[in-house]
Order: structure tokens, then sequence, then C-alpha cells
């Protein structure tokens, strides 16, 4: 289902149900969102390479890992998300536009470069597709579960 408290779930409800969004820095933030499958397909690859132990001595043995971002890479201004989801929606959105809220920054997103190096994977699904899908599963969905406004 997701996270309730995440914008994309916030931002839809609100606007399906016409109550204003807060929208910091006017909308000019970027930032990467990353759609579910993707993030499946990214997992799915890792899993058939596993990283391999560095030593054969159990004494001195050291849980093989390695982490891996797999994120968009792709960031988004947070009016164009918003956007997405109004034309998904058929609505427009009531918007609260503040100021940037301190300790937020400008841009965030991911670094891929280690997926892309040793897995040749990136996410593909553009900010329209995923946003797309998800307010078509929410009003399919939402009023069969409980959404609560963190």
């Amino acid at each position: 289902y997701g996270r309730p408290d995440m914008a994309y779930y916030k931002f839809t409800k609100a606007i399906e149900e016409g109550t204003p969004i807060d929208v910091y820095n006017n909308g000019d933030m970027l930032r990467d969102f990353t759609y579910i499958d993707d993030i499946i397909e990214g997992i799915s690859h890792l899993l058939v390479k596993p990283p391999k132990a560095t030593t054969n001595d159990i004494s001195n043995a050291i849980a093989p890992f390695k982490v891996f971002n797999i994120g968009n890479n792709s960031p988004v201004s947070l009016s164009k998300f918003i956007n997405a989801i109004e034309i998904s929606l058929g609505k427009k959105a009531i918007k609260n536009l503040l100021p940037m809220q301190p300790g937020d920054v400008p841009l965030t997103y991911a670094d891929i470069d280690p997926m892309i190096s040793e897995f040749n994977f990136s996410p593909s699904t553009s900010i329209e597709s995923g946003i797309s899908k998800f307010v078509e599963w929410y009003l399919n969905t939402s009023s069969n579960i409980s959404l609560h406004n963190t």
C-alpha cells in the first residue's frame, strides 16, 4: 500500500478532497521520485549477484554486503510532481505556497552509478507514468483502506 505520510499520498488525497496542500519553496525544489516497480526490478538484479565474503577464515569473517542506491537519478520539480497528480485526477490543487522550510535543501537525488556500472540498470518509469498508475490505484483502493493525515 505504501506510506500514507508520503507526499504522493497526502497530495493525491487532498487534491481529490479539495483541501489545500502546503507547497514549500513555491514548488521549486527538485526531488527524486522512484516508482515501486523500478525498485523491485532493481532488487531483482541484486539478488542474482550477491557480494562475496572477504575471507574464508570464520574467526575473521566479515558479512558480505554492498550498498546500492536504486533511486531514479532524475530530479523532478515539486511543481511538476503536483501537476502530474492534477492531470491524473483531473482536478487542480489548492496550493498554500510557503517559503523553504528551515533545514530543507533545494535538490536531492540518487547516485546510481554503481547500479549502472555493475548491473546496467537504472529506473525507467517517468513521473507522469508512475503518478498516473498510483492515482488509478488510489482511486480504486482508497475507499477500502484508511488513509490518515499525518
